[in-house]
């Protein structure tokens, strides 16, 4: 019984120390995220109204949020009694353990920031890199993130992405179509050529300036092959790239032109 008394009297003790410093301590961190909200809130707002790059806010407003909460979490640290010049000690220790397992995530990190500088593509952009081709969603602290053709997900390495070759196709605000349309050696080639020409300018997704281009590319096997390139905005590219082989086929079919295709010939034995 007086054993129990004792522990009963020690955990009021330590409610006495400890009880006030941990109420403060929580009370701090519900304020405090509180208050990171509000400030990354306003932020934004500031963003906004300056015009900053949607890709850049998203990117300072994540390395805010993130310095702003190591900070919280060193203030509630010391509110509880924690000497922190220790445990500045012991993070910075840690730190350079977890630095050099973590080497990879620091190059992400470096590579975001060498993004955020470059810019080299922004929220929005058609993108070719890491053998991923896509639209930009966000750029985050450690990663990219692109929306393939197929929709799908496609996260990137900030490192790899800073690293590598990157191929905007937004960047100009202009593509190039490139498709290859094939007649018969017996067919009129300028009467070809005016008749995929007149396609891509009732087009109105294709752009007059640059003008679209047909030209003879090669005299193949069984075809005069034409390199039919129109050009257009990077967002309607598949719309062009489709209609194009759709209505350059109809168009030609209405002309009396004829697309060559593989003939097969039936060989009769006599016996």
């Amino acid at each position: 019984m007086e054993k129990a008394q004792e522990w009963f009297n020690y955990g009021i003790e330590l409610a006495k120390e400890f009880g006030p410093k941990l109420i403060t301590a929580i009370l701090i961190y519900i304020i405090g995220s509180w208050v990171i909200k509000r400030i990354t809130g306003a932020t934004r707002k500031v963003m906004s109204k300056s015009k900053y790059e949607e890709s850049l806010q998203r990117f300072l407003l994540n390395l805010i949020s993130w310095a702003l909460k190591v900070f919280l979490i060193i203030v509630v640290i010391s509110r509880l009694g924690v000497d922190v010049t220790t445990f500045a000690a012991v993070i910075a220790a840690a730190g350079l353990a977890i630095g050099f397992a973590l080497q990879g995530s620091l190059s992400n990190f470096a590579g975001g920031v060498l993004l955020m500088i470059f810019r080299p593509y922004k929220i929005g952009d058609l993108i070719e890199a890491q053998g991923v081709l896509g639209a930009v969603k966000e750029i985050e602290i450690f990663t990219t993130k692109l929306i393939t053709p197929e929709n799908k997900l496609a996260i990137v390495p900030n490192g790899a992405m800073a690293n590598g070759n990157i191929i905007n196709y937004t960047a100009e605000g202009t593509m190039r179509v490139d498709t290859t349309i094939g007649i018969g050696y017996g067919e009129d080639i300028k009467n070809a050529k005016e008749v995929l020409l007149a396609v891509l300018t009732s087009n109105p997704k294709v752009l007059q300036d640059p003008p679209p281009s047909v030209n003879v590319s090669e005299l193949a096997d069984s075809s005069v092959n034409f390199a039919v390139r129109p050009f257009c905005r990077p967002e309607d590219y598949w719309d062009v790239y489709f209609g194009t082989l759709e209505n350059c086929k109809l168009a030609l079919d209405k002309a009396g032109i004829e697309i060559p295709f593989p003939h097969q010939v039936e060989i009769q034995k006599q016996g």
